[in-house]
């Protein structure tokens, strides 16, 4: 079977938020064709809510990027807080892979500690994290998969690494999601 080659990526990451912060959180989708930047998406989600799977499946199938979009990359499983991202969801309404990164494992002991104790839904939440498994070391960066095999993975972190560890769309997205709240991008995501 031939590997596909994903060259128009959405990256999303949240916009920062201070911890006593009740309410949305902006998320920020950066388009890219190759590795050229095409276009932002901007939406909201609730703080610790469950929305961002709806969300992010509307603020891509919605926009003049959906029809070239080949595949979704996501700065962690949860953005604002706890509102976990149903992969599954997402893969599903948008029919593309789903892709998520992140610099470092997670403590997934002290996740699942969080959310069954301390947030509303926490077990569904658990469940999604549970059901996508343990993130996989590719390079310096871990993943989660969903619709994308563990090589055609490889070549994309490889084709979109260029000024970090983190692919261009994700790096991209975390620099203009810290610009909307602090009017200044902040460091690598």
């Amino acid at each position: 079977m031939a590997r596909k080659r994903y060259s128009n990526i959405i990256g999303f990451d949240d916009a920062p938020f201070s911890p006593d912060h009740k309410g949305k959180v902006w998320v920020v989708g950066a388009v890219f064709a190759s590795l050229r930047f095409d276009g932002v998406l901007i939406g909201e989600i609730e703080k610790d809510g469950s929305d961002s799977a709806a969300t992010l499946t509307k603020m891509v199938s919605e926009s003049k990027f959906a029809e070239h979009a080949q595949l979704i990359m996501l700065q962690g499983i949860a953005f604002g807080g706890f509102n976990v991202i149903d992969v599954f969801h997402l893969h599903e309404k948008l029919n593309l892979p789903v892709l998520v990164v992140s610099r470092r494992s997670p403590d997934m002991d002290a996740i699942r500690k969080a959310l069954t104790t301390q947030i509303s839904d926490g077990e569904k939440k658990w469940e999604i994290i549970n059901r996508l498994g343990p993130m996989e070391a590719l390079g310096k960066v871990f993943v989660q998969r969903v619709g994308i095999t563990l090589e055609e993975t490889e070549s994309v972190i490889k084709r979109f690494v260029t000024h970090s560890h983190i692919p261009e769309p994700i790096r991209v997205a975390h620099l203009i999601a810290g610009a909307l709240v602090d009017g200044v991008s902040r460091g690598n995501p």
